[in-house]
């Protein structure tokens, strides 16, 4: 068993995994500096000591350097106030050079030594230029970082259209595949104004219960199709897939009809005939494709 504990940095929702000092007790919330791939970092204590397998660990861990004190918090405060600064100095010269990209986010090394620009485009971006003007201007390591349009959705933050803050943003560690069929499969409109998040794509959180969708959804009939009920035959109008039940039309005597919900296992419908063809799938993926792309 090995002993870990969890931290997490600015701007991310995943947590990592580092070697607790022998002897050292942490607390939620406390502030730590670790040393990481990207060198030495300021990070914030997600859970205290607890205790893993060792091969439930992906790779080795590095031990944590020291509980943050005073001077640490008051560096790592220090070098967020200058990122505005350094925002607007960039957006000068980016404008001044002409340079097709849109500056997202900056970020300072803990040490002070190396400074992160994160910017997005639509194409490569030459900015070779830039960097000379902000090295000269900041005098340390200058890193421009091009990023997606989810990642920038995630920097930046947002209130979503359920009302909460985007997930990207506030709850998820790392970007999922979210596809067409995950919304076809939850009985969706495919509107891209219902489905889409800020950033323009799919909404992350299609991806969160897709699992039982995707096993409820082959066993209810097709809105639209054919059904024979305990009442005769009519058409589904719609599916509740979270209760397993399907609202039907039913024709009655002079053209007028009723609306009734059955339970799906009280419905007899051919499966197969009910489930969109691969070529409805594809026609409608690469519709929905071209609206998002």
């Amino acid at each position: 068993m090995a002993k870990i504990i969890g931290i997490k940095f600015k701007n991310t929702a995943k947590i990592y995994y580092f070697a607790p000092t022998e002897g050292e007790k942490y607390a939620e919330n406390e502030g730590v500096v670790v040393e990481t791939s990207k060198g030495v970092e300021y990070g914030t204590v997600v859970f205290g000591i607890k205790e893993i397998k060792d091969e439930d660990l992906q790779y080795p861990l590095k031990p944590i350097i020291r509980k943050a004190t005073e001077k640490d918090i008051y560096r790592m405060k220090e070098n967020e106030k200058k990122i505005p600064d350094a925002m607007k100095f960039a957006e000068e010269k980016i404008a001044e050079l002409k340079l097709d990209m849109k500056l997202v986010g900056a970020e300072y090394s803990f040490d002070g030594k190396e400074l992160t620009f994160y910017f997005s485009s639509d194409d490569r971006v030459d900015f070779r230029e830039l960097v000379k003007l902000l090295a000269g201007n900041f005098k340390m390591r200058i890193k421009l970082r091009q990023i997606g349009i989810r990642d920038e959705t995630k920097i930046l933050g947002g209130i979503a259209p359920c009302g909460r803050a985007c997930c990207c943003s506030g709850a998820m560690s790392e970007f999922g595949k979210v596809t067409i069929k995950m919304a076809k499969n939850q009985g969706l409109h495919l509107n891209p104004s219902k489905i889409s998040g800020l950033c323009g794509r799919l909404m992350c959180c299609l991806e969160y219960e897709n699992d039982y969708y995707a096993e409820v959804c082959v066993k209810m009939p097709k809105v639209g199709g054919t059904v024979k009920t305990p009442e005769g035959e009519g058409t589904v109008v719609s599916n509740d897939m979270l209760k397993m039940i399907c609202k039907v039309k039913i024709p009655k005597g002079e053209g007028s009809e009723v609306y009734k919900d059955f339970p799906v296992d009280r419905l007899e419908f051919n499966r197969n005939k009910q489930k969109p063809s691969k070529e409805e799938d594809d026609e409608i993926s690469a519709e929905m494709k071209g609206i998002l792309d």
